[in-house]
């Protein structure tokens, strides 16, 4: 909607309401919603006017979407087929912080309307509309940050490392500011101090100065919000004051994934050469290329302006902290009513007894506040400490940054090398919080997968902890913590063996080496380390959540506590136990598989492409294939809801490919002539699956395929031949929607498209009379109990196992019960001695008055 202005406003959205053309932007819709193509403004934001029209042809999904803070008013809702509100984000994050600066001189209403008085005068009020209503409470991650690498653009000679080309590059001025609260005195923190940057007409906020220094690089978020004037206006009238201001100028050049800047700051009248990007080593490549060896500056523009001014500042300030109201605070909140999200009531006190380790996240009113890594003496040795745990859980953001900084504090404390462990159930985000770490740090990580047994896992035992060669992994980290390189095992999952060694470094430029999977926190394992996280969530919880969803929907209630037991075994009996000894606890509310920004965009069709052909779309320096054999088996729960015809939505997919499962519990959604779907399936064991079968779960289909795969990096074209059709299917698969197209129409696949699944091919060229009432077809009944009996045997291996030395050890539920039987036993005991004791006393007292009187 920020096309729409009139010219009067300039703000984020939340200026004047007449400044918004509606009138045109109604029309413009009209004209879309009649299939006709239409002339939107164009806006030039600098000069604050109106510069002309553009032609906006009718997108070929059938789907537009207004954008804006007025997006929901009264003029327009009648053109919307669909009304979302969407509040939170930097909006209740800065209402938290204002409050936490103000204290209580004020309560939240007065703060909503000083900072926020067009919100709840003019949006808040179309928001009671919407019918799809989102608190986004993301503010500030470092999952997907970016890295810098800053010095003065000029060599000690005098001489420019990098001189730009006036045609191609871009030149901006922005105004920073710096906001301290009202009552602080100018030493305090500055990651306590409120950043405001203005760029024309806009302003950007960030709730201080966010970033983590590793070694020469600063690592930020993406962690800047646009606001209104208004919003900068009522934190001064509160009695924020700006301390510090400068004007900066970039003049910079982008190539793909980098941006080089010449930054010149009229206070410290120097000119700094910028280097960033997403990556890591792209970033020190080019200044590699460039020449440049530093010296690199880590401080930040507004801790040199200080120092300059003699005020002594950190060299890495912490990131601010994100805490959210406290339950006090929330009260006083009365707008927006319509969008909060309440704590769920627990109804169930299964659910309210659950260890953090098991009950599905939920969204909690209250984040707790960003905690600080302290050292404890090592009891094993004098010379030695070691991170003393911190007590409560934390999300995949928060969990991020505080591993960084654990690591951190132990090459600050301890030196190189810094040996990480992560631990946890199948599916619970392990590896990705491993990439994420070793992407940030630039270190690598180590999977315990390739130290499995060839003889083990020929027998399909990956989740058996007897499958690890445990004698090589310590030897590999007790090479690493002494002589920093170790000759680190590569596991051919294809043949079942181990196809030789690679050799692993530890420098001293990385200092960190990561470890992760199921058993890294195993007791004989995390005593080699210096750092324990434990993840779990993700697919996990979502597992629970959705076998709770089928048993409800199909009449029967079932609690976690029965669920554990029954589905994840081998989680509650040999993983649970030691997660909660780890330093650190990572609850991963983030679920590739419930989220589209993870998603793979997919064109499927059936027209047959020559091998030729398909080389000539991916790119031939870097294309790979394989082959591999798959059978999907679909788990479906009697009396679950359905439309006749089975559906994957009514279903859980669970693959077999290479003797390993994977699960999948998302239907993939369908867009023109696309479906996208998440990107990766889930590694769960064998007993996972067979105490889904314990549950009630029926194997009603299955399909059994084999694909042929090509590969570049970009995209992925498969080619899957199902058993018992006759013509194979080609898969185009890619995360950039254009690419994928552009690879389709190469091939000459336009207008052959499907979006059916496998499932629904299957199916329908199977007879349409010949199946049961559970829905399985009697041309796979035989086949599919081959397969339940399969996955039964693998399920009952692991549970039987007695080789494992893990069955020693006793679950936290088994040692409950058992207290709790003593306990019983005591009890009954107790109250039989009573009742004896009593009939003795009794005795002895009538015994007693009957020689009185004889006496």
């Amino acid at each position: 909607m920020e096309d729409y202005r009139t010219g009067a406003g300039g703000d984020d959205g939340s200026s004047d309401i007449d400044a918004i053309d509606f009138d045109a932007l109604a029309r413009n819709l009209q004209d879309l919603v009649k299939g006709k193509d239409t002339m939107v403004p164009l806006v030039d934001f600098q000069e604050k006017k109106r510069t002309g029209w553009r032609q906006l042809k009718i997108s070929s999904s059938g789907v537009v979407i207004v954008d804006g803070a007025y997006a929901l008013h009264s003029t327009l809702r009648s053109l919307l087929d669909i009304r979302v509100a969407v509040v939170g984000g930097v909006h209740f994050s800065l209402l938290s912080k204002v409050q936490h600066d103000i204290g209580d001189s004020c309560s939240l209403d007065y703060l909503i309307d000083s900072i926020f008085p067009l919100f709840r005068k003019h949006i808040e009020p179309d928001l009671h509309h919407a019918q799809i209503r989102i608190d986004n409470s993301f503010v500030c991650s470092f999952r997907e940050p970016y890295y810098k690498l800053k010095c003065k653009n000029e060599s000690s000679d005098g001489t420019k490392f990098y001189s730009f080309d006036e045609n191609k590059a871009e030149t901006e001025n922005f105004i920073e500011m710096y906001l301290r609260p009202p009552f602080a005195s100018e030493e305090m923190k500055i990651d306590d101090w409120i950043k405001v940057r203005q760029c024309g007409i806009r302003y950007y906020l960030s709730l201080g100065d966010q970033r983590i220094v590793d070694k020469y690089f600063i690592i930020r978020p993406k962690a800047e919000f646009e606001v209104g004037r208004t919003t900068l206006g009522g934190l001064l009238a509160l009695g924020y004051n700006v301390v510090v201001s400068f004007k900066r100028t970039s003049t910079s050049v982008n190539r793909d994934q980098l941006l080089i800047a010449a930054e010149t700051i009229d206070t410290l009248n120097e000119t700094f050469l910028v280097l960033k990007g997403p990556s890591r080593k792209i970033v020190a490549a080019e200044a590699s290329k460039l020449g440049i060896k530093g010296p690199w500056i880590t401080k930040s523009y507004l801790e040199m302006i200080l120092d300059s001014k003699g005020v002594p500042r950190l060299n890495t300030p912490p990131p601010v902290s994100r805490s959210l109201l406290t339950e006090s605070q929330e009260k006083k909140i009365s707008a927006p009513k319509p969008i909060r999200v309440s704590t769920e009531n627990i109804t169930n006190l299964d659910d309210l007894m659950q260890p953090w380790t098991r009950s599905p996240p939920k969204k909690l009113e209250q984040e707790h506040a960003l905690a600080k890594w302290q050292f404890i003496p090592d009891s094993s040795s004098r010379s030695n400490i070691q991170l003393a745990p911190l007590p409560d859980s934390y999300d995949l953001d928060r969990g991020l940054l505080l591993s960084v900084q654990a690591i951190q504090a132990l090459l600050e404390n301890k030196g190189y090398p810094v040996i990480v462990g992560i631990g946890g159930p199948s599916g619970s985000g392990k590896t990705s919080l491993a990439q994420k770490m070793a992407n940030i740090i630039g270190c690598e990580v180590v999977s315990l997968e390739s130290y499995y047994k060839p003889e083990q896992v020929r027998d399909y035992k990956y989740d058996d902890y007897s499958s690890l060669d445990i004698a090589l992994l310590t030897k590999n980290i007790m090479e690493i913590r002494n002589s920093h390189k170790a000759e680190v095992p590569c596991f051919d999952f294809e043949n079942f063996s181990r196809k030789g060694f690679k050799e692993l470094q530890v420098s001293e430029e990385s200092g960190v080496v990561i470890f992760e999977g199921v058993y890294t926190l195993h007791p004989a394992i995390r005593k080699l380390l210096d750092l324990w996280i434990a993840v779990v969530g993700g697919v996990h919880s979502h597992l629970i959540a959705r076998i709770q969803r089928d048993k409800n929907r199909a009449g029967f209630s079932i609690s976690q506590t029965e669920i554990m037991t029954t589905v994840f075994p081998l989680f509650q009996q040999y993983i649970e136990p030691h997660l909660v000894h780890a330093h650190l606890k990572i609850q991963n509310d983030f679920d590739p598989v419930l989220s589209p920004e993870s998603s793979l965009f997919v064109l499927k069709s059936k027209r047959q492409v020559s091998y030729q052909d398909i080389l000539k779309v991916l790119d031939a320096s870097k294309v790979c294939s394989s082959v591999q054999n798959f059978t999907d088996v679909y788990l479906r729960l009697p009396g679950v809801p359905s439309n006749g015809q089975l559906t994957e939505g009514e279903c859980i997919r669970v693959r077999i490919c290479e003797g390993r499962f994977a699960l999948l519990i998302r239907e993939p959604i369908r867009e023109g002539n696309f479906i996208i779907q998440p990107k990766v399936d889930f590694d769960i064991s064998a007993s996972t699956v067979a105490g889904l079968l314990k549950l009630g779960y029926q194997a009603v289909a299955y399909i059994e395929a084999s694909a042929v795969i090509y590969q570049d990096g970009k995209i992925l074209i498969e080619v899957d031949h199902l058993q018992g059709v006759a013509t194979p299917y080609l898969q185009i698969k890619g995360t950039n929607k254009d690419i994928v197209s552009s690879a389709g129409s190469a091939l000459s696949l336009d207008g052959s498209y499907t979006t059916k699944s496998y499932l629904q091919i299957i199916l329908e060229s199977l007879p349409a009379d010949d199946n049961v009432s559970v829905g399985i077809h009697n041309q796979q009944a035989a086949r599919l109990q081959e397969l339940v009996e399969f996955i039964q045997s693998q399920g009952g291996s692991f549970n039987s196992d007695s080789s494992s030395p893990m069955q020693e050890i006793s679950s936290t539920d088994s040692v409950l019960d058992d207290m709790q039987s003593r306990i019983r036993k005591l009890e009954r005991w107790n109250t039989i001695n009573m009742v004896l004791w009593t009939i003795l006393l009794s005795a002895l007292v009538g015994y007693s008055l009957y020689h009185k009187r004889r006496h």
